[in-house]
């Protein structure tokens, strides 16, 4: 049976839109280009998080919408936002 860790945390990031860079599939927002809870610059996303929730402009995105490493999200096609679009990215930690 598997061991359940009985405390979670959430870690957010944001940014808006114009932090990314690229095009189309290869577009992506940088870790270092968000902020962190504490309005401090990121530098790198949780390493083992449980999952994450990607907002754009406060709507949750379903999961195929994008994929994360410790160093950047990619969001497909998110150059056609606006670049004021806000995007926050929480990440459920244990």
């Amino acid at each position: 049976m598997p061991v359940t860790k009985p405390l979670m945390a959430a870690r957010r990031f944001t940014a808006t839109a114009g932090d990314g860079a690229g095009v189309g599939a290869a577009y992506n927002i940088l870790a270092t280009a968000t902020t962190n809870d504490q309005g401090a610059p990121a530098t790198a996303f949780p390493t083992v998080p449980t999952c994450y929730n990607l907002y754009i402009n406060a709507q949750i995105q379903m999961a195929d919408t994008s994929t994360v490493t410790t160093t950047a999200i990619t969001i497909p096609d998110g150059d056609t936002l606006d670049p004021a679009t806000p995007i926050v990215i929480e990440f459920v930690v244990n």
